[in-house]
């Protein structure tokens, strides 16, 4: 199951800033449940597992297709968990919220499954969809896809927008210009740990 239909705040609150999860933030400091407020130093294994998790979350991918990204990242020369974050970042669901149209990712895969969205002239309706440098991203011409993602890039998810895209607001069009860079990864989080997490399985 790849998406998470349960409380977002929770998972925020336990996991730290999701900005692809949730933009609702939570008053409480401690994380949720009965012990959240109890200091223990986690284990090696915990603070594996706790960044394996923000990156399920944050980019909505389930536990299958994060394990096929490694065994695909692992293959390409470079830095695994570099290699990684740019194949997550890359997605097509990914790529619409850091361009801010739309306010989480889940809104995102929403209008790509509802083929609002067109690259390079087409419509593609699959969220894991790499986005290539050169590729064209626009909104479908009909009257509530244009209203829905106007209303969306009011209030983007994100302030800044990665160096690796460009977007004309009038018309709605963005352009990909390169690879995201490590530096503009939207969320914190320490790849490693990940890649030795799956590592060890």
């Amino acid at each position: 199951m790849s998406r998470y239909k349960g409380p977002r705040l929770r998972i925020s609150r336990r996991l730290g800033e999701l900005p692809g999860l949730t933009r609702k933030k939570s008053k409480k400091t401690y994380p949720s449940g009965e012990h959240g407020q109890q200091v223990r130093k986690p284990s090696e294994y915990a603070l594996r597992l706790e960044e394996k998790q923000k990156i399920r979350y944050n980019y909505g991918v389930s536990e299958k297709q994060l394990l096929k990204n490694i065994k695909a990242a692992k293959k390409v020369q470079g830095s695994t968990g570099i290699i990684l974050l740019q194949i997550l970042e890359m997605r097509l669901d990914n790529t619409l919220f850091r361009l801010g149209i739309a306010p989480t990712i889940a809104a995102a895969r929403q209008l790509i499954n509802h083929r609002h969205i067109l690259i390079n002239n087409k419509i593609v309706s699959i969220c894991s969809y790499q986005c290539k440098p050169g590729d064209r991203i626009s909104i479908k011409d009909r009257a509530s896809s244009c209203s829905l993602v106007k209303k969306y890039m009011e209030n983007p998810g994100l302030a800044n927008l990665p160096s690796h895209l460009e977007i004309d607001k009038k018309t709605m069009i963005a352009k990909i210009n390169g690879i995201i860079e490590r530096d503009w990864v939207g969320i914190e989080l320490n790849e490693l740990l990940v890649v030795e997490y799956y590592s060890r399985k």
